[in-house]
C-alpha cells in the first residue's frame, strides 16, 4: 500500500466520523411511493415524536421505517457525543431500488411482465440546537 493510499483512507475514516449518525435500508420490498408518503409524516421531527408517529402509522411502510430510526439512534449512540434526546430526523430520502420482473401468463399464450418495485432509504439525524 503506497503512502497515497493510506492517506486517502485516513481521509475517508475522518471524513466517516464527522459525518452525522446515520442509517441505510436497502432492498426494501415496498414501492419508493409507498414509503415516501409515510417518510414525509417523520421528516424534520425530533426522533422521539417521530418513533411515537411511526408506531401508530397504520401502514405497511412505518414498520421497517420505525426499524431503520431505532438503528440511526442507535448509531449515534455508538458514536458517542450525541444527546439522544436532542436528536432530529434531518433528512430521510427514499430512492427506487431495482425491480424484480416476474411474468404473468396471459391468454393466447401471451406473458405480462409485472414489476416487484424495491426502494432504498437513508435516514440521517443531527442535534437540535
Amino acid at each position: 500500500m503506497s503512502t497515497r493510499q493510506r492517506e486517502k483512507a485516513k481521509a475517508r475514516k475522518e471524513a466517516r466520523k464527522a459525518a452525522p449518525p446515520s442509517a441505510r435500508l436497502r432492498h426494501l420490498r415496498m414501492s419508493a411511493r409507498k414509503v415516501r408518503a409515510v417518510a414525509d409524516l417523520v421528516r424534520g421531527k425530533p426522533v422521539e415524536d417521530a418513533l411515537a408517529m411511526l408506531a401508530f402509522t397504520v401502514r405497511g411502510a412505518a414498520r421497517p421505517l420505525r426499524k431503520l430510526l431505532d438503528s440511526a439512534v442507535a448509531n449515534a449512540d455508538a458514536r458517542g457525543g450525541y444527546d439522544l434526546d436532542k436528536l432530529v430526523v434531518k433528512s430521510i430520502q427514499v430512492d427506487d431500488g431495482p425491480h424484480l420482473r416476474r411474468w404473468m401468463p396471459r391468454a393466447m399464450g401471451r406473458a405480462y411482465r409485472i414489476n416487484k418495485h424495491t426502494s432504498h432509504v437513508t435516514v440521517v439525524l443531527d442535534e437540535r440546537k
